[in-house]
């Protein structure tokens, strides 16, 4: 059996907003861009024990025991003040989970899902997990007819992509800005690695879904469309999805940008099919 583990920020047995169909999502924790907009703000860190969250508890849910901060799933209350006072964007809630406990939630959903996905936080800064789960998947008789995908920020260099596409069926990939500099002042990081895995993806058929984030005043799409159209075009037959950013959930300046709304969004996915993307999908809702 395989003992590796991985550090879980949540586990969502039912999902279908994670990729196609009714899937189990899987959200580890930490990641390596610090996005302004992210919705997750609490997957980014690593809880490092300073306990700072212990006294503020209402509930009386953490506690410190020989310097590592405790978590009663029991006594908690689900408020949130610890993620919202800790100074890492960390949760104390996060579980050090093996392959085979992550394997026993999969079994107990796996008659009503097609599929799990993996996320974060960055799925793919626990790389070595991440093999070792979908490998157990694909060799378990009663599991191998799950899909296996992850939901990435692309972040990812060409030989560790190798690593996992022998056993993942696709990834799921956000662009968030199409210039490097605009990407850094959004995340911190530039794109040019993501452009690259994205690339790479496509060419291996295992690009599910290239994902933009509309950010009303706050995204450059437009400003490179025939760029950003042209790059699109040589990925092949792939989904485009326009996500609406929102502001529940996130932290810091993010909390002033306005919302998407359908005037918004609707804009860029004109330009993008009278430039020939044909497969753009518009959101759902708008919050």
């Amino acid at each position: 059996m395989n003992s590796r583990c991985a550090l879980v920020s949540k586990i969502i047995p039912f999902s279908c907003v994670d990729g196609p169909g009714s899937r189990l999502a899987l959200f580890l924790q930490g990641c390596n861009l610090h996005c302004k907009n992210c919705h997750n703000p609490w997957t980014i860190g690593r809880c490092n024990h300073c306990a700072q969250c212990v006294p503020a508890c209402p509930h009386g849910a953490l506690t410190l025991v020989d310097g590592q901060v405790n978590w009663d799933d029991n006594a908690c209350q689900q408020c949130d003040t610890c993620l919202h006072l800790c100074p890492q964007q960390s949760t104390p809630m996060a579980q050090t989970l093996s392959v085979e406990a992550v394997l026993a939630h999969v079994r107990k959903a796996a008659m009503f899902i097609e599929g799990i996905t993996v996320s974060g936080g960055e799925a793919t800064t626990q790389l070595p997990f991440l093999v070792a789960l979908f490998r157990a998947i694909k060799s378990s008789p009663d599991l191998r007819h799950l899909t296996c995908l992850v939901d990435s920020n692309g972040l990812l260099s060409e030989t560790a992509w190798h690593r996992l596409l022998p056993v993942c069926d696709g990834a799921m990939i956000d662009l968030k800005a199409w210039g490097s500099d605009h990407h850094r002042f959004l995340t911190g990081r530039d794109n040019t690695q993501i452009k690259a895995s994205i690339r790479l993806l496509a060419a291996h058929q295992r690009l599910t879904e290239l994902r933009l984030l509309l950010i009303p005043d706050r995204c450059d799409y437009l400003q490179h469309i025939d760029e950003l159209s042209d790059f699109i075009g040589e990925l092949g037959d792939v989904p485009v999805r326009i996500n609406a950013f929102h502001t529940h959930g996130v932290y810091g300046e993010a909390q002033q940008w306005r919302s998407a709304v359908a005037g918004d969004v609707e804009p860029l996915a004109q330009a993008l099919e009278v430039r020939g993307v044909n497969r753009v999908i518009l959101p759902a809702l708008y919050l």
